[in-house]
């Protein structure tokens, strides 16, 4: 194999790549990268098993070939290079090193055998579709911060896609849940995604997902079974296994019978918050909310640090309520709010509050009271 390429265009792939490799691994050639040249291109991929990203770029294959060196050693060689360098990268036949040469640089990496790298088969993928990579930035965005880190719920673990009907009208919905918030966003369904299984996609893959999303301004291609899902995006492709569970009746969570409304402006709303909480080191920062009549109190507390205490001009004319929230997950709904205001439907002290955007009401958050 002998190739040689921009190290601008094999930093931007191996950038995309390497963040699969998880960096402590067991197996050894989960730690490798695959690479393959053949007819001026140079395919990069990289697995953990569960989740695998080929990317493809444009080189000078002199000698096509291919082999697997280790992934992370590799990114740090190629972004330490000069600016505007031309990498040559060769692997000699029974040499056992890939040598990687730039300028008056040169390093001799490690290669394991081709045979030994893990290919995810394709298998068949019974649903396909295209997506608009803005809608699948908007779902993914205003539902990843809702996504459950507890390992114990690994259904929860992931955000669940599936076709749904809102009045009449087929949507698209992405909904996470860590069991104290719960975000629900929709977008129009797409062709083809009317026998779309619900599918649950691992945090990791959403996470690669949306750096690859970032990268393209086209159609995404989503191609799916019950069991695995692959995004394609021009020169990427990205195949996961799906969480193997049920997500839970979320609709039952979502309150129904909530009548107290209040509007508030959202930035100065979530600046109070912040400020507030700063007092309390706990973990869950708890901050209560107070309504009465025009005012909105906000109030933390710690045993070491004291109070805090700060006032806002509301129009509310419901009754009074009194309400504890955890901070950190308040401020993280009000981050996915873009528009000015933010709209809160209570019932009562313990019972959950939903909350959304008034300019946008394809998103709703719903979050669970706690005690102060």
């Amino acid at each position: 194999m002998k190739l040689t390429i921009e190290r601008a265009a094999l930093l931007k792939s191996l950038t995309h790549v390497q963040s699969v490799v998880e960096r402590r691994n067991t197996i050894p050639i989960l730690s490798n990268i695959l690479l393959r040249a053949e007819e001026n291109t140079l395919s990069l991929t990289a697995t953990d098993m569960d989740l695998e990203v080929i990317e493809t770029t444009t080189a000078e294959v002199s000698e096509p070939g291919a082999t697997t060196t280790p992934a992370h050693t590799l990114y740090e060689i190629v972004r330490k290079l000069p600016e505007g360098s031309q990498v040559q990268i060769a692997l000699e036949p029974g040499a056992g090193r890939l040598t990687l040469s730039a300028g008056r640089s040169k390093f001799n990496l490690a290669v394991l055998p081709v045979d030994d790298f893990p290919v995810m088969s394709g298998g068949d993928l019974p649903v396909t579709f295209g997506l608009a990579a803005a809608e699948l930035r908007g779902l993914i965005d205003r539902a990843e911060f809702a996504i459950s880190t507890e390992e114990t719920r690994y259904y929860l673990n992931g955000i669940y896609f599936h076709a749904a009907d809102a009045e009449g009208t087929k949507i698209l919905r992405a909904v996470a849940t860590d069991g104290h918030r719960l975000a629900r966003v929709e977008a129009p369904l797409p062709d083809g995604a009317e026998n779309m299984p619900g599918v649950i996609v691992p945090r990791k893959t959403v996470g690669e997902l949306r750096k690859l999303i970032d990268e393209t301004g086209e159609a995404v291609d989503i191609a799916m079974s019950d069991t695995k899902i692959r995004f394609g995006f021009g020169k990427a492709v990205l195949t996961s296994k799906l969480i193997d569970g049920t997500f839970p009746d979320y609709e039952r969570v979502i309150p129904s019978g909530n009548d107290k409304s209040l509007d508030l402006e959202c930035k100065p709303f979530a600046d109070a918050v912040d400020r507030v909480s700063a007092i309390s080191i706990e973990k869950s920062r708890a901050v209560k909310v107070v309504m009465s009549g025009n005012t909105l109190t906000l109030t933390a507390s710690s045993p070491e640090h004291g109070t805090a205490t700060e006032e806002l001009e509301i129009n509310y004319d419901s009754d009074d309520i009194e309400i504890g929230f955890n901070s950190r997950y308040l401020l993280d709904i009000a981050k996915q709010v873009k528009g000015d205001t933010l709209n809160l439907l209570m019932s009562d002290g313990q019972s959950p509050t939903i909350l959304r955007d008034t300019d946008d009401l394809s998103a709703l958050y719903v979050l669970m009271p706690m005690r102060v």
